[in-house]
């Protein structure tokens, strides 16, 4: 996953997933105890969610192949005097990082691949992630007729998420993801995934 082309979407202004807060499912998730231990933000943006979360205190690590999304992440951790690392590393190569996670957050990242790159960031994801880690994950939904670009069917989830590869997706409910195009939100899907 080359970090050159998300770079740029950042140079001229918030790029269209940059709402400048957590998405609000996350912020449920939290408030609801869905966090715990050490907690990685897979394709973090500029950080608005590893941020809530740190704010909470959890010890979160936020990763994003977008070097300047990064340090506008780093900017604000600083500002709001919250204790968050972020690093530049690919969504394809988390064993790369030599860290093990509780929990996993992916917010935007999953529907960006297609179906050879989804199996290798499963694979990926897998690497960074023992029995008993969850992961949540929000993507835009093929319900409806505003789906954002890129929309997921649940099947898609099913299938990359299955218990032959260690995983088991326990839930699958409607969401919404908003965008700086529809504060509103577009149909989402909120997937919980446990490892196993």
């Amino acid at each position: 996953m080359a970090g050159q082309p998300w770079d740029a979407s950042y140079h001229d202004g918030p790029a269209p997933w940059d709402v400048g807060q957590p998405q609000p499912a996350m912020v449920q998730l939290a408030a609801e105890g869905g966090f715990a231990g050490v907690v990685l933000d897979a394709g973090c943006g500029t950080g608005e969610n590893a941020l809530h979360l740190a704010s909470l205190g959890l010890h979160v690590v936020g990763v994003d192949v977008a070097a300047t999304a990064l340090a506008i992440a780093r900017e604000k951790a600083e500002f709001r005097k919250l204790d968050a690392e972020f690093v530049v590393a690919d969504a394809l190569q988390l064993g790369r990082l030599g860290r093990v996670f509780d929990n996993v957050l992916d917010c935007g990242l999953f529907h960006t691949f297609d179906g050879d790159e989804r199996r290798g960031y499963v694979e990926s994801l897998a690497s960074v992630t023992e029995r008993g880690a969850i992961l949540y994950v929000l993507c835009f939904s093929d319900v409806g007729p505003d789906a954002g670009p890129h929309p997921i069917r649940q099947e898609e989830l099913r299938a990359g998420f299955n218990r032959s590869d260690g995983w088991n997706l326990t839930a699958i409910v409607p969401e919404r993801i908003k965008t700086r195009f529809d504060l509103d939100g577009a149909p989402a899907w909120l997937a919980t995934v446990k490892r196993i």
